[in-house]
């Protein structure tokens, strides 16, 4: 199937500003303040950072795990690649976990699994939920069954823009 007949979900970057306020203010309202925010590399990135700086959080991190490899397509399971983040400085924080979307939800269990492992309190956060996640995130902006476009990568890189 031809990729742009395919029914998306779109993010602007104004509804993504939108989004992040709103998790930010539900993390504040629960009365959970994290001593440190941890994106998901690379999609939480961009969220963890508005997020980080919603809440006032200075500490940031992130981890790389890797499970999509295109629209659609995954690894068997997900892996965590270098470089690796300072676990040991999480020991006994309260730790938000950011991410763009709960898909599958094994990278997000992953990655929670691996900072409780390592002592900190966790909670995580993402802009999209998907019916078919099997784990649920703390916070959430929406639910979605549809591929999204996220305004920071739904064009492709630039590298593919020069070969056409």
């Amino acid at each position: 199937m031809e990729n742009a007949t395919i029914e998306r979900e779109t993010l602007t970057w104004d509804g993504f500003g939108a989004a992040c306020r709103d998790i930010a203010r539900a993390i504040v309202v629960d009365g959970f303040i994290p001593e440190v925010v941890v994106a998901i590399a690379r999609g939480g990135l961009l969220p963890a950072g508005a997020i980080a700086y919603g809440l006032g959080v200075k500490n940031c991190g992130a981890i790389n795990v890797e499970f999509y490899t295109g629209i659609g397509t995954v690894l068997d399971a997900p892996e965590v690649l270098p470089p690796e983040l300072d676990m040991t400085y999480l020991d006994g924080r309260r730790v938000l976990l950011v991410d763009d979307v709960a898909d599958s939800g094994r990278t997000l269990a992953l990655a929670v699994r691996l900072l409780q492992e390592r002592g900190a309190e966790v909670r995580s956060a993402v802009i999209y939920t998907k019916p078919t996640t099997m784990v649920q995130p703390d916070y959430a902006y929406a639910d979605t069954g549809l591929w999204i476009d996220f305004p920071w990568s739904f064009q492709g890189t630039v590298l593919d823009e020069a070969a056409h």
